[in-house]
């Protein structure tokens, strides 16, 4: 599908690729004080599971020139999706699927919590020289965990009925720190400067200050760290299976996808070089590969870009929320939540009720709106799920 809907009554154009009337009042709000900002480039553009963020859009992509907007970004600096293509066969792993859960989960620690012990790959990673933050100790540990929220693992299949590790996890606390302290003194330099905002949550860095290079350099950092924390994950994961199904030997990866989408990167579009923040939105450029999950009771997608100029080369990082966590809780009771995740191996309890398959929109209609954003290369269902 081409780009839905295009508003043209802020300072760039607003490109949708979604119904507008899909589209929260306070998210529209929200994106049309991003276009006005006086450093954006060309336009915004909208994925097609866009909803209301803290700060800024989810699911929006801003190219800027000179300038970054660390709320842009937001707190969970280099979020993003790793996905694993295993040779393992479906029928001997479901049957283990009680078993598999309960040694994930101990091998993986969930919600805020870190690893008791620091393995060697943690310990060794060439990063820790640049640590930028304040607690090197808590972000040591937490190197190698999942978090809680949306994050999430699976173990699922494929048409072919193959199993695929799927995991969804960031920076964790190091990250969340780190892009407050940013957020802060963006706010803070505005305010010194007189700047006029149209939301506080949209203070800026400008080039030539020298907390642009320190965000800069910090968000460096944050993307690796995230890179490497699923790395470490999916490490353990496949670990338990080849310990339960290949005798402790590794087995080949059949194909492997490690994508942020809540991210910075400088890129060259419409024959400028810009910063393009992407919150909520995944790089697809041409043959870039890419996940786009659905929810813990819906498909995920493994995908490739095609290269959408309009979309600066983007498309969306899931399904996306159709209404806020508390309304979930409001709506749903732990039968829904049964029922929706009908057939799933994952926690079923209030805790996660939050994140009912309901409370996210349609995937199916998501994944048409951006059939020209990338295509697909794999349709999975997840069997397991575990979250924090």
């Amino acid at each position: 599908m081409p780009i839905k809907a295009t508003l043209n009554k802020a300072r760039v154009p607003i490109k949708l690729w979604t119904d507008l009337d899909t589209v929260e009042s306070g998210a529209l709000t929200q994106l049309t004080q991003t276009a006005n900002l006086p450093f954006v480039f060309k336009h915004v553009a909208v994925m097609p599971d866009v909803h209301i963020g803290k700060g800024a859009t989810v699911g929006s992509v801003v190219a800027t020139e000179k300038a970054i907007v660390p709320a842009c970004v937001g707190v969970d600096i280099g979020c993003g999706m790793m996905a694993v293509k295993t040779p393992l066969p479906a029928g001997p792993v479901q049957d283990r699927m009680k078993e598999l859960r309960s040694a994930i989960e101990a091998a993986i620690p969930v919600g805020f919590e870190g690893n008791q012990n620091i393995s060697q790959s943690v310990a060794k990673w060439g990063r820790w020289k640049d640590f930028p933050g304040d607690d090197k100790s808590k972000a040591r540990a937490q190197l190698g965990s999942l978090g809680g929220g949306n994050h999430f693992i699976e173990l699922c299949l494929d048409k072919e009925n193959h199993v695929w590790v799927v995991l969804h996890s960031g920076s964790r606390n190091v990250g969340k720190t780190l892009a407050e302290k940013y957020i802060r003194k963006a706010q803070a330099i505005c305010e010194r400067n007189f700047v006029k905002l149209p939301n506080r949550d949209l203070a800026y860095l400008a080039e030539g200050v020298p907390e642009f290079t320190e965000y800069l350099d910090v968000l460096d950092w944050c993307q690796a760290y995230a890179h490497q924390n699923r790395i470490e994950m999916m490490d353990r994961i496949l670990q338990i299976l080849a310990n339960k199904f290949t005798e402790g030997q590794p087995f080949v990866r059949k194909m492997e996808v490690n994508c942020h989408h809540n991210y910075v990167a400088k890129e060259k579009h419409f024959g400028e070089n810009v910063l393009v923040t992407r919150k909520g939105a995944v790089r697809a450029q041409q043959g870039d590969l890419g996940i786009i999950p659905g929810s813990m009771g819906a498909q995920s997608f493994v995908v490739r870009g095609l290269g959408n100029a309009d979309s600066f080369n983007s498309c969306s990082h899931g399904a996306g929320r159709k209404m806020s966590r508390g309304e979930a809780k409001k709506r749903f009771n732990l039968k829904d939540l049964s029922a929706q995740t009908e057939g799933v191996e994952c926690r079923k309890d209030r805790g996660v009720l939050d994140e009912i398959p309901g409370a996210y929109k349609d995937i199916r209609t998501v994944m048409e709106n951006q059939s020209d954003l990338v295509e697909v290369v794999a349709e999975l269902k997840q069997f397991l799920c575990v979250k924090g």
